[in-house]
């Protein structure tokens, strides 16, 4: 296999490329900042530019597979301007790479892109599978239906697409988690709202480990990329207050001040979806990381960085 990543700056990408130098898979990653144009030990960077359409074709030369993870955090507040730039990282770098491999009349063997189970309604009692209906009731299901939208169009430039739709990822830092768990860390932990809200999660090291799964596999169509044992939101607070020695003793906050709070963005923190596992878990793959607790516990019990900051892949 030699890989073609985007995103690879990201929480998950970091976390692909150190799985790759593992295996000792070479890797071309793609990159809008051209100081990481770094091309040492097996890692060879390449610019380009979704906003204004730029890529440098030769990140394809002898590639046989894509990860596609790129996309503004949908993290940082939802003003118009920002909300645009979170739809259209993502709409116009999955159209950007389709056109590029139209123009160059490449066919990959495997084609993996990201997704989100925020794309699936908020529900206390559904249980989400892959075939679950789906409607927009908000903006983070509008930015992922169009996201898959542009990845389905993928599929002629490729001998196996999947699409995986993430659920919250466990990394000690980065991403949603490290936000919903400041309080925790300063001893004002406590659940939102009714904290019965569901999580569906995956440790970070599951989720890239997937992600070359579905890779090497060659599946096809749609997963939730989630671990099989979700847990209410106040139980999530109340597990990564153990893990962090802090305790979980607080009242609940009010889902009316999250709303005067955070606005439209609340959705992150108010919405649940229960997700299921089972597809992915007939397909045979085997998670490290079944539990919260134990995920919690490895997630924040490192002494160092999974990624080894001084082996020169960052």
């Amino acid at each position: 296999m030699k890989l073609l990543v985007t995103g690879a700056t990201g929480l998950i990408g970091k976390n692909i490329l150190a799985i790759a130098k593992e295996r000792n898979i070479s890797v071309h990653f793609l990159t809008t900042r051209k100081g990481k144009l770094i091309d040492s030990d097996g890692l060879k960077g390449f610019y380009w530019n979704p906003e204004s359409g730029e890529i440098d074709a030769c990140c394809f030369e002898g590639v046989d597979s894509l990860i596609h993870l790129a996309g503004t955090s949908i993290s940082k507040p939802w003003t118009s301007k920002n909300k645009k730039e979170i739809l259209e990282s993502r709409v116009n770098s999955t159209r950007l790479l389709r056109n590029a491999l139209d123009q160059q009349n490449i066919r990959m063997k495997s084609i993996v892109c990201a997704s989100a189970i925020g794309i699936y309604p908020n529900s206390l009692d559904e249980v989400y599978d892959e075939n679950s209906s789906l409607i927009e009731e908000n903006f983070l299901q509008k930015v992922t239906s169009a996201w898959e939208e542009e990845s389905k169009a993928m599929c002629d430039h490729t001998q196996h697409l999947s699409m995986l739709r993430i659920g919250l990822v466990l990394a000690k830092d980065g991403g949603l988690l490290s936000q919903l768990i400041l309080p925790v860390k300063l001893f004002l932990g406590t659940a939102f709202a009714s904290g019965k809200q569901w999580q569906s999660w995956i440790h970070i090291e599951d989720l890239s480990r997937l992600f070359f799964t579905a890779a090497d596999q060659g599946w096809e169509g749609t997963y939730n990329a989630v671990a099989p044992n979700p847990v209410s939101q106040r139980n999530l607070m109340k597990a990564t207050g153990k893990a962090l020695g802090r305790p979980v003793i607080l009242p609940n906050i009010p889902a009316l001040f999250m709303k005067m709070f955070f606005g439209e963005r609340s959705i992150l923190i108010l919405g649940s979806q229960k997700v299921s596992a089972d597809l992915i878990l007939s397909k045979g793959f085997v998670f490290q990381f079944l539990f919260l607790p134990q995920a919690l516990k490895d997630v924040f019990g490192k002494k160092n960085d999974i990624l080894a900051k001084n082996n020169g892949w960052q």
